[in-house]
């Protein structure tokens, strides 16, 4: 990635500020008090703590769709593990990353040549599906349902990595549930109530390295994006870069990196569910002339055929759906499919479905 291809550059008004703000306002939230705590089976924990954590999250979700946790629960040792791993995965040649490439029919594995917004970003990526198979709809077209297999390519190097990532995966689904029981909470529903729609799912872990870029001001890690799953939950190292679109006016601000935190925010899926309580927010990633940087974001979603919509709960004839129901598994192979070829038109996003 040496020189940089005008396939990369950015449209003026999307390039990045080098100077950008920096978000001290993100919510860095202590879930000390989860510990031994699950939302689901009703778990006796201290309420008053408790409480005080929905209150927290609650106004995370509202002012900025995004918060950091610490003590969460995840060992930090399965955490250092994937992320060696995925360095040194990275690092080999391209021929060697190539052999476990995703195409048209396999839907998962290594890439380097991903489009948001109809630009080149400026990383490579491995992408393994939580759960193996993960099964989505065989054709987008409505009325159709069979279904297909999404398996994972794991590389014969390094030969620790499928240990590693599947390790991590199943923490970070433990995490994703708690923080999925607290923020049902927190919008008045029981916490149990988004478990029937994570009974199955179709989550997936990308692993990031965007190398050292010689020039950043024109180009993106990942250009600006809202994430279509419920939740995710990134995991990034110290070199930063993150930038998020601060909603009270629109700035772009980073986010600092914290040692041993996750950055966690509600996708646009929470977005429908809350009928818009909660809003799924834009981010992009920036890069540097100097240092390479790895990230690893855990998307959590749900099954295939979880038809996408207000909940019954949240809406009224003083607030009614704004959404008309979509079917999560076309909406994803939809998206999935983009991502091979530059589009004419706009992605399929959530507006589309707006009432």
């Amino acid at each position: 990635m040496g020189e940089v291809d005008p396939a990369f550059i950015q449209d003026v008004e999307h390039r990045p500020k080098l100077a950008a703000t920096q978000a001290e306002g993100i919510p860095l939230i202590d879930l000390a008090a989860l510990a031994g705590y699950s939302p689901s089976d009703g778990a006796v924990a201290d309420s008053a703590a408790i409480e005080g954590l929905v209150a927290e999250i609650g106004e995370a979700c509202k002012k900025w769709g995004f918060f950091a946790v610490v003590n969460h629960g995840v060992a930090a040792e399965k955490r250092e593990r994937i992320e060696r791993e995925a360095r040194e995965f990275f690092g080999q040649g391209l021929e060697e990353k190539k052999k476990v490439r995703r195409d048209e029919k396999r839907a998962v594995g290594y890439y380097e040549t991903e489009h948001t917004k109809n630009v080149r970003d400026w990383k490579e990526v491995f992408d393994f599906a939580v759960q193996e198979p993960t099964l989505v709809p065989a054709s987008l077209e409505d009325g159709e349902e069979g279904v297909i297999e999404w398996n994972n390519q794991w590389p014969e190097c390094p030969p620790g990595l499928r240990e590693a990532c599947e390790e991590y995966a199943h923490e970070l689904q433990k995490l994703a549930r708690k923080l999925m029981g607290l923020i049902a909470q927190s919008l008045g529903l029981p916490a149990n109530r988004f478990d029937e729609f994570f009974k199955d799912h179709t989550s997936f872990v990308r692993l990031n390295h965007y190398p050292p870029c010689p020039a950043p001001q024109l180009a993106l890690g990942v250009g600006r994006h809202k994430d279509s799953g419920a939740l995710t939950i990134l995991a990034q190292d110290n070199v930063g870069g993150l930038e998020v679109k601060r909603k009270s006016d629109g700035e772009w601000v980073q986010v600092k990196p914290i040692p041993n935190a996750f950055i966690i925010n509600v996708g646009d899926i929470i977005q429908v569910w809350s009928n818009e309580t909660y809003e799924s927010v834009e981010h992009r990633v920036m890069v540097n002339s100097e240092k390479e940087r790895f990230s690893i974001p855990f998307f959590f979603t749900p099954p295939h055929y979880t038809m996408v919509q207000p909940l019954k709960e949240l809406t009224d004839e003083h607030n009614p759906p704004k959404y008309r129901p979509y079917n999560w598994g076309k909406f994803l192979v939809t998206r999935r499919t983009s991502n091979f070829k530059k589009l004419e038109v706009e992605n399929l996003q959530i507006h589309h479905f707006r009432i």
